[in-house]
């Protein structure tokens, strides 16, 4: 079985600049607050547990509290998200070839709302999500998955990536990795 994995965010859209306000704003109804340059540099592309400590302190319940309003702020910042054309021509093309696969460390709630606001919610055969795997990337666990639910060898799957922690998690897995650079 041939396999296309996405990953979503700096891979199939540039959702930077819509994930820094929507942070922005839920850590301001918080009493906290960073700046764009913080964000791009230290957050964007990482696990929430893994940035937001740096930021509010180690309190789980604040942190649970300020990612779930991010994600409700999210919608309000979509307009701010930059789909790359380019790749998203490339999963079209290959749809009936290959199944295709959305694996990100992005929360559902995020990827469906995403997803439907360009409507392309109906183009992978499978998503996984972070509430989907307990390994992050650069645990290979949300590609593993996939290419399992398809029964798809490593010589028989191909992985777009962005991210270090994503490159890295792709490779682990044997796959060829396209590494997609946004700069």
């Amino acid at each position: 079985m041939k396999l296309a994995i996405f990953d979503m965010d700096g891979t199939l859209f540039d959702t930077r600049q819509a994930n820094y306000m929507a942070y922005k704003q839920a850590l301001n109804e918080f009493g906290f607050d960073v700046s764009r340059e913080y964000y791009f540099d230290f957050c964007n592309g990482k696990y929430y547990m893994d940035f937001l400590p740096q930021l509010v302190g180690e309190d789980k319940e604040i942190l649970q509290k300020i990612h779930a309003l991010k994600k409700e702020c999210y919608q309000e910042f979509l307009g701010e998200v930059i789909p790359n054309k380019h790749l998203l021509r490339i999963l079209e093309a290959i749809r009936g070839q290959y199944k295709t696969a959305l694996v990100t460390s992005a929360s559902r709630k995020n990827v469906e709302t995403l997803l439907s606001y360009f409507n392309i919610d109906n183009q992978f055969d499978i998503i996984i999500t972070q509430e989907d795997v307990k390994g992050k990337k650069p645990d290979p666990e949300g590609f593993l998955y996939a290419m399992k639910m398809f029964d798809a060898d490593s010589d028989e799957t191909m992985i777009f990536e962005d991210s270090a922690e994503g490159i890295e998690a792709a490779r682990k897995t044997g796959a060829q990795v396209f590494v997609v650079d946004n700069n």
